[in-house]
């Protein structure tokens, strides 16, 4: 797939619920600086897509206006995605309203396009048999379920294996107000690792990250993001936080005063700790 490569600096969008996944927004960020592109990370609330207020329209609409505003307002002539949600409402609803200034484009797509800059990086190697959490629903629209594998086979030492198990819809945010969906998934991809002799479960997206990394608990796997993968073979140091949070025998210790205080004790107490004291889903 031609990708446009500009030489002006990018925005790099990677949307309002990624907070969570600093060490990914980092990591993501050098590895496009490798590939030659400049990025400006841009996200959070005063970046939203508006597909949390989809229920009132003239909310959404909105959100989404403001947001295409202030990217044409930054003058990058591309703006790179990492959410399919983002994605996908920024091509059906958001530049259909608001004209853009900027092509759109998901990191996938950039970093495949980039490979032979990113091939002299990964030179650390990766002892993994891995097996991608995919999902039908985005591969429709960006082929990030050939894309990604393509860019970790460049990983020394690292397997990626084939089996066409896949999620319905576009990540598993979607799954979870449909009871039954998320486990059943999940069973679906253990099964999948076990067929096929994978040890690590690798997710694309973030919502499927949250969800996946508690598999650990119960499961004799590993649970690591693609871009987590391409970092260990770069040598990059990281910590994946939210998974440490969420396995930890009390997360609200593992998190600290310092990270409480910094979300707020309400917040905290009322929406994240339940989230991270949820049990997995299989």
């Amino acid at each position: 797939m031609a990708v446009t490569m500009h030489p002006a600096p990018a925005t790099f969008w990677y949307g309002c619920n990624m907070a969570r996944h600093g060490e990914i927004i980092r990591l993501t960020t050098r590895l496009l600086e490798v590939a030659g592109v400049q990025a400006a990370p841009a996200g959070g609330p005063a970046h939203c897509c508006g597909s949390p207020k989809e229920s009132n329209a003239r909310i959404n609409e909105g959100m989404g206006r403001r947001t295409v505003e202030k990217f044409n307002a930054a003058g990058h002539g591309q703006v790179i995605t990492w959410c399919p949600s983002c994605h996908m409402n920024m091509q059906d609803v958001m530049a259909p309203v608001t004209p853009t200034a900027f092509t759109t484009t998901h990191v996938s797509e950039v970093l495949h396009a980039a490979r032979e800059r990113l091939r002299p990086l990964l030179v650390h190697p990766v002892r993994a048999r891995v097996l991608l959490h995919a999902h039908h629903g985005f591969d429709a629209r960006v082929p990030v379920n050939t894309l990604a594998p393509d860019l970790l086979r460049l990983i020394p030492g690292l397997t990626v294996l084939e089996h066409p198990c896949r999620a319905p819809g576009h990540m598993c945010s979607g799954l979870v107000g449909v009871p039954g969906a998320l486990a059943d998934a999940q069973r679906a991809a253990l099964a999948a690792m076990a067929e096929c002799g994978a040890d690590t479960l690798c997710t694309l997206f973030h919502s499927c990250h949250r969800e996946a990394v508690a598999l650990e608990q119960t499961h004799p796997i590993r649970v690591v993001n693609w871009v987590h993968l391409l970092a260990e073979a770069a040598g990059w140091p990281y910590k994946d936080d939210y998974k440490a949070w969420r396995n930890a025998p009390d997360p609200r210790a593992a998190v600290g005063a310092a990270g409480i205080e910094a979300a707020g004790e309400v917040v905290f107490t009322r929406l994240v700790e339940p989230e991270l004291r949820k049990p997995p889903s299989a």
